[in-house]
């Protein structure tokens, strides 16, 4: 028997779209990241939208009080406030105070290890310079006998 020639039946356009979906499908890693990302989002909006109801109803509940007890608060408020911006005012001049009398008293004091270390310094250069100055004037002295030995 010859062979028969088998003809493909093209594809519908429900096939066609089937197989490109499952072409473009996710992988479990995809799959799993989308699902985090979704319940992450959704559970941020559910907090967002508890904070903002729980700001309506305490604005409506709180409002009268503090349209009552405004005059009272605000002053209070402003003495409050004038009262911390002086104390952390004088903390921190005090701390500046304290910063510099200690710098100074370690740079000036007779004894700091600066001065004693300049001093050591310019000891040191003296007796250096004063032994070279002895050390050239034999070599000028047994220069000056070498060009003349009468004299």
């Amino acid at each position: 028997m010859a062979d028969r020639p088998t003809f493909q039946t093209p594809l519908s356009p429900h096939h066609a779209f089937l197989r490109r979906l499952q072409d473009h499908t996710p992988n479990s890693t995809q799959l799993t990241g989308l699902l985090t990302l979704l319940i992450t989002g959704l559970i941020l909006l559910l907090l967002t939208g508890l904070t903002v109801t729980g700001t309506v109803i305490a604005m409506i509940f709180f409002s009268p009080l503090i349209i009552i007890f405004g005059p009272i608060w605000i002053p209070i408020g402003t003495l409050f406030l004038l009262i911390t911006a002086a104390f952390l005012s004088m903390c921190g001049f005090g701390i500046v105070l304290v910063t510099a009398v200690s710098w100074m008293y370690r740079y000036f004091r007779p004894g700091s290890d600066r001065m004693d270390y300049a001093r050591s310094r310019i000891y040191n250069t003296a007796t250096h310079v004063k032994d070279y100055a002895r050390e050239y004037s034999d070599y000028l002295q047994s220069k000056v006998k070498d060009a003349a030995p009468g004299a």
